[in-house]
């Protein structure tokens, strides 16, 4: 059935959501711990921002204010790389191939926006692509071949195809983005007002429209997910024009959502990362995630 909720309370959640999520990056440069590749933890701590697994084996992947983590060999939180970065934005391109954005750990100087920086060896190391020390991505998307980002810095949508060179769409306040995986001019945008779509590549956005949604994935046709702050997950099969009630994700607040196809589900809230193998209508928490340092 179609959701009817109430505009206003929804978009005060959205409005909550986006408060909280740019609250969280101000200020927010240098909350690596500083450890090492290989260590691992019984359980995350602080944000989650990025769910993703690799097309070459299905790991799963983790990016949170403390580094990229994957399940180590007895499943606990294993730190991917030597490298603590404060991921904000995190995307799997294809296999081996990660995108993200951020800021960098502790101690290691540099500028405090990490702009575009690219893995391709599964997280293990990172190199600068563009826009270092001007842009903190807090969403992104590879679809068409193309990278999509969200600019918080300077509440834009950008485009690339190469990674280093970048068509500025339009500005909008937004805290997650997705691609159709038909049309590469088709882009959605979660704001105050609900689900703002635009169908000439992100130039222009018609107003969002209810129900709001924190974080939204679009892996299929017919299989577009979103997430409210609550933790209420949605499904749409005509690109957000109508939305049914799919699931809930224990947990709390949503941090990240990430659809990998029609059935298979990631979601982060304040208590966990949560997979569902049936469309939303059971999860499995895979990692707990406990309060950090308050980020």
């Amino acid at each position: 059935m179609k959701l009817s909720i109430p505009k206003r309370p929804l978009a005060a959640t959205a409005a909550l959501a986006l408060g909280l999520v740019l609250t969280a990056c101000a200020g927010d440069s240098g909350t690596g711990t500083g450890t090492t590749a290989g260590e691992t933890s019984a359980s995350l701590h602080g944000h989650v921002h990025g769910l993703g697994t690799d097309p070459a084996d299905g790991r799963l992947y983790v990016a949170t204010h403390e580094g990229l983590f994957t399940p180590g060999k007895d499943g606990a939180a294993e730190r991917v790389s030597a490298s603590a970065d404060d991921f904000m934005g995190f995307t799997v391109a294809e296999a081996g191939t990660f995108l993200a954005s951020g800021h960098p750990a502790t101690g290691t100087g540099g500028p405090a926006n990490l702009g575009l920086i690219e893995s391709t060896d599964s997280g293990k190391t990172w190199k600068t692509r563009s826009l270092s020390g001007e842009v903190d991505f807090h969403a992104l998307e590879y679809a068409h071949g193309t990278i999509y980002g969200y600019d918080s810095t300077n509440a834009l949508l950008r485009i690339s195809k190469d990674g280093t060179a970048w068509d500025d769409r339009a500005r909008l306040q937004a805290l997650d983005i997705a691609v159709s995986p038909d049309s590469p001019d088709t882009v959605l945008a979660t704001t105050v007002d609900g689900v703002a779509q635009s169908t000439d590549g992100g130039r222009t956005f018609a107003k969002g429209r209810q129900p709001a949604m924190a974080f939204l994935s679009w892996p299929e046709s017919g299989a577009l997910y979103g997430i409210d702050d609550a933790g209420g997950l949605s499904r749409s099969g005509d690109g957000g024009a109508t939305w049914q009630q799919a699931g809930t994700v224990p947990g709390g607040q949503a941090q990240a959502l990430t659809a990998i196809d029609d059935r298979h589900i990631l979601a982060a809230t304040q208590s966990g990362v949560y997979e569902s193998r049936d469309g939303g209508k059971t999860f499995t928490q895979r990692f707990a995630v406990e309060a950090g340092d308050g980020h």
